[in-house]
């Protein structure tokens, strides 16, 4: 396993070769990145070999970590593995705080060919330094880079070296990294290679450059509030490696922050005062009797039920308005029935419609346009309607002659019958 903690053009690197189960102790500096590589090759000496030769590597291997004693870690303190095949980190920010308290990780790995697992201790030793903290931060956004590759120490060595070319600062520390996943930020599509995006924040001892605040320019803010990329004169120096979202970028004067102090109650010792022995209840509980319940729940709504009913016969019964209205309805319905059962009983002529027609012009019998079966309840009541018209014709001046027509309507229309 590996641990570096990280400065400008510094990387120190303490290795640890043993697979004994003795505790590694590690020791970072309070405001400085701390990450802390667990390799799986370290771990892979706890395990029978693979039975395949030259596919040793490909042990499925897995960690989990944790405060000893505890099932998380510290709250600084986070982990990243992004497959079983790839190593895992720790990776975090110290502060002043946890100066002078050892923090045992608990570190478990588990292989998923075997089901087999391996534990040790990481022992972390916060020291502190004299320049924590640096009064200048900068918060970068890189959107081309995950965490696990901006944690790699050539990746933020890279970064660290641009920036302190663009600072120009006598101590530059990276002071933190955290994944835009952690800030809110949306996984991305799986398309076109894009990344998470990562937030890293380095301190200096120096007043920003005129370069990194240029983005507070009033055209730039108005470019960023268009969605539009700001016109930084040094970004030329990242983008070749680092694609940096200026709009994002943070810029905090710690010695001009006001420190805001808050009343927090004492939290105590979390151990409950003593009041004595629990006492349950008693096993003999009073019998209770539920007859007024019962009545409460049946009778009150039955009573309201019978009074609206009595109510509305009295109103449909009793007033004029509502004999009237059930005797209309009397004689709808037995008119109804007094003409369906005369549909079905009575014996008059067919209409004109079903009889056999023949054809002008071959004389032949046409088939009527309703067959035999014809349902006679579906044919109308009334069948034929015949007026009787008088039409007084002129047959010479001042003579009239009286011409009687009869014009029966049926169903399908008009036909002309002269007398």
């Amino acid at each position: 396993m590996v641990s570096a903690g990280v400065f400008v053009g510094l990387i120190v690197v303490v290795t640890i070769l043993s697979k004994s189960h003795a505790d590694r102790n590690v020791y970072p500096s309070a405001g400085v990145l701390f990450v802390h590589v667990l390799e799986r090759e370290y771990f892979k000496g706890e395990f029978p070999p693979y039975p395949k030769a030259g596919d040793s590597s490909n042990d499925p291997i897995t960690f989990n970590t944790n405060l000893k004693g505890y099932p998380d870690r510290p709250g600084w303190l986070r982990y990243i593995q992004r497959t079983p095949h790839s190593d895992g980190v720790l990776y975090g920010s110290p502060t002043a705080e946890h100066v002078g308290k050892p923090t045992i990780i608990e570190i478990t790995a588990y292989n998923k060919r075997t089901f087999e697992t391996a534990r040790h201790n990481l022992v972390i030793n916060i020291m502190s330094t004299e320049e924590f903290p640096l009064p200048y931060q900068a918060e970068f956004f890189i959107k081309n880079m995950n965490v696990e590759e901006m944690l790699a120490s050539e990746v933020l060595g890279d970064f660290l070296g641009a920036v302190k070319n663009v600072w120009q600062p006598e101590r530059l520390n990276a002071i933190n990294i955290t994944s835009a996943l952690d800030r809110g930020g949306r996984v991305p599509l799986p398309i076109n290679d894009l990344k998470e995006g990562v937030y890293v924040m380095v301190g200096a001892d120096v007043q920003f450059s005129s370069c990194l605040r240029e983005v507070e320019t009033p055209q730039n803010q108005l470019r960023c509030s268009q969605e539009m990329e700001p016109v930084i004169s040094c970004d030329k120096k990242f983008r070749a490696q680092f694609h940096i979202d200026w709009c994002k970028i943070s810029l905090v004067d710690i010695t001009k922050v006001v420190a805001v102090h808050s009343n927090r109650p004492d939290p105590g010792t979390g151990v409950l005062p003593d009041i004595g022995e629990y006492n349950p209840p008693s096993e003999s509980l009073k019998s209770r009797d539920y007859f007024t319940d019962f009545l409460i729940t049946l009778a009150v709504p039955s009573a309201v039920a019978l009074v609206l009913f009595i109510i509305l016969a009295y109103s449909m019964c009793c007033r004029r308005e509502g004999v009237i209205q059930l005797v209309h309805h009397s004689s709808i319905q037995k008119s109804t029935k007094e003409l369906r059962s005369m549909s079905k009983n009575r014996e008059i002529a067919w209409p004109l419609s079903t009889l056999p027609v023949f054809h002008p012009v071959s004389g032949e019998v046409v088939p009527p346009l309703h067959p035999d079966n014809y349902e006679t309840t579906s044919m109308p009541l009334m069948q034929t309607q015949t007026t009787n018209s008088t039409i007084s014709m002129g047959v010479a001046p001042g003579t009239f002659r009286r011409l009687s027509v009869t014009i029966p309507l049926t169903a399908k229309g008009l036909s002309y019958i002269p007398n």
